[in-house]
């Protein structure tokens, strides 16, 4: 016969649910490890978050004997508005340093001789010299110009001449306009004043051939037209003078300042050999000047030190006019004076000790005036370090005060925290209050606790404030040494033992581990592991409990549909019986 799984299908008794209370009131210890062991959880977490508040209330205070915090050093100038640069370097000598700069310290620079190009051309006729091939610094751009209030047009494909002759033609032959090639300049010539542009022009022939109004019947270029090729070979850059001192192959070489750089006439542009010496260690900058059409080498460094070359006949230099007939402008040494002293020198405009002799102090001047310089403690910067200890320090304080307190409401109900039972964590919190509070001994200073620079505790005893503003800027201001002593003298000082006691708690590694902190997470660790065991015991035997209760009463509802089988058997015989 098969078995009756439905709970009291024969019996009428609802055995399931009877199980289901007796295992249910038998699991109440499982429960109670259930909660005790996410007990143990907030625990942990919670000490978790008291670790990191640790971990950041120990960089707070190592924070504190940082290399030169309370002597670092602030400067700027008195004077409003001031483009002057200052700064001090920790340990520089407070107090007010006037500078008065009588010379500003400036470049030496080698100007070469002007006009080094070759002419536009070589006679007046310019009928073959196109616009756009036109060989000026500045490329001619298409439009119109005016004249004497007569638009002269201009397009790339006239030719110089084209357009000459349209000055003329345009303007009823009052103005003349004819190339000069022995100056290599254009002249305008008129019975009458010469009036040159109006504001609607579009193009720049005026500007690129530097025609400008004087207020007269005659005007010719203020400078020489044509301009060096700088992005073409060398041997065809225009210039003037041909480089011929090369070898079969077009190499040569020149120095400055003794470097020596060198060149190829048929590969090398003007461009790129002024570029190889301003990115040699020659140390100067050389450049080319379009309006007056020459080369020059400035150096890079200010000071009253020259500028040497050297070059041969027909070679670069000699080729650019950077050989001979060129003029030194001689570079200059700043002077100054210091809080009224004797004169000093400086070779640049950055004034440091090497020159004054304050150390630490550097100043970039760049105007002839008298401005005075102040240098203090970087009190701002002391503060901010301080400021973020008492911060951390408040945060642990107020962190284990909640975390373990004991609170009786107005139904006089009492209320524990979290960790309320943790004596060890409550010790904390009153060894870091002991040590902020308490003095540190054997220092030569003036300064021997936190009440020394205006820091203590509130009311509640727990909370550190500045409750004198005045005492702890007067310490940072006037006493950085004692300062710095009392928080970082080793193994006594104030960050010292603070350091030690965090270590204690968190660990040497700062993580935790192998600390108190971390001795107590594994406890709880441990504990949940043991409760995880019990509790699968106890699962495990109430699981047996069940199936067993459970098997009985299926052969209980076995036995009854069997007796309730055979009742029937016998009704219907003898019912049979009787009828016969």
């Amino acid at each position: 016969m098969a078995t009756v799984p439905l709970s009291g299908l024969i019996s009428g008794f609802d055995w399931q649910t009877f199980i289901d209370t007796i295992i249910a009131a038998e699991s109440k210890p499982i429960t109670n490890l259930q909660v005790e062991k996410a007990n143990n959880t907030r625990k942990s977490t919670a000490l978790s978050s008291l670790g990191t508040k640790m971990q950041e209330l120990q960089t707070a205070s190592n924070a504190l004997k940082a290399d030169g915090l309370f002597t670092s050093r602030t400067s700027k100038s008195t004077t409003a508005d001031s483009t002057w640069a200052s700064s001090a370097s920790t340990g520089t000598t407070a107090g007010s340093y006037k500078i008065n700069v009588t010379q500003l310290a400036s470049n030496a620079k080698l100007t070469g001789t002007t006009g080094v190009s070759q002419a536009l051309a070589p006679t007046s006729d310019v009928s073959g010299l196109t616009i756009a091939s036109l060989p000026t610094a500045t490329a001619v751009t298409s439009g119109f110009f005016t004249v004497n209030g007569k638009q002269i047009s201009v397009a790339s494909t006239d030719s110089l001449a084209d357009v000459l002759n349209r000055i003329g033609t345009e303007t009823g032959a009052t103005v003349t306009a004819a190339y000069n090639p022995a100056t290599d300049r254009i002249d305008l010539t008129s019975a009458g004043t010469i009036t040159l542009g109006a504001a609607n022009d579009t193009s720049n022939f005026l500007a690129v051939t530097r025609l400008r109004n004087n207020n007269t019947g005659t005007v010719s270029s203020s400078g020489t037209l044509g301009s060096a090729g700088l992005n073409t070979t060398l041997a065809s850059a225009r210039l003037d003078t041909a480089i011929t001192n090369v070898d079969g192959s077009g190499n040569g070489t020149f120095s400055v300042n003794g470097v020596s750089i060198a060149y190829n006439v048929n590969t090398d542009t003007l461009n790129t050999v002024l570029a190889r010496i301003n990115s040699s260690t020659a140390g100067v900058t050389a450049a080319y000047d379009p309006a007056t059409d020459g080369f020059s080498l400035t150096n890079k460094v200010t000071g009253d030190i020259g500028v040497s070359v050297t070059d041969s006949a027909g070679g670069f230099l000699d080729a650019i006019g950077l050989r001979t007939g060129t003029t030194l402008s001689a570079g200059k040494n700043a002077q100054y004076t210091l809080n009224g002293g004797a004169t000093l020198v400086s070779q640049t405009n950055t004034f440091d000790s090497s020159s004054h002799g304050v150390t630490g102090l550097s100043v970039t001047v760049n105007t002839e005036t008298e401005q005075t310089i102040t240098v203090a403690g970087d009190t701002d910067k002391m503060k901010s370090a301080i400021n973020d200890f008492i911060t951390k320090f408040n945060a642990v304080e107020a962190y284990i005060e909640q975390q373990t307190k004991i609170t009786i409401g107005a139904d006089k109900k009492v209320s524990s925290a979290l960790l309320a039972s943790n004596r060890e964590i409550q010790s904390w919190a009153s060894n870091l209050r002991s040590m902020a509070f308490g003095s540190i001994s054997g220092l030569s200073g003036t300064i021997s606790k936190l009440g020394d620079l205006g820091i203590n505790f509130t009311s509640t005893e727990s909370t550190l404030s500045i409750t004198d503003s005045a005492k702890l800027d007067a310490a940072l201001r006037d006493k950085p040494s004692d300062v710095t002593e009392f928080f970082t003298k080793a193994t006594t000082g104030f960050v010292a033992k603070f350091d030690s006691f965090a270590k204690t708690i968190l660990g040497t590694s700062g993580t935790g581990a192998g600390g108190l902190l971390g001795n107590q997470t594994d406890t709880l660790t441990k504990q949940n592991t043991s409760i995880d065991q019990q509790i699968a015991a106890l699962q495990r035997s109430l699981d047996a409990q069940k199936a067993q209760m459970t098997t009985a009463f299926i052969e209980m509802e076995n036995a009854q549909a069997k007796i309730k089988q055979m009742q029937q058997q016998l009704s219907q015989a003898l019912g049979t019986a009787t009828s016969s």
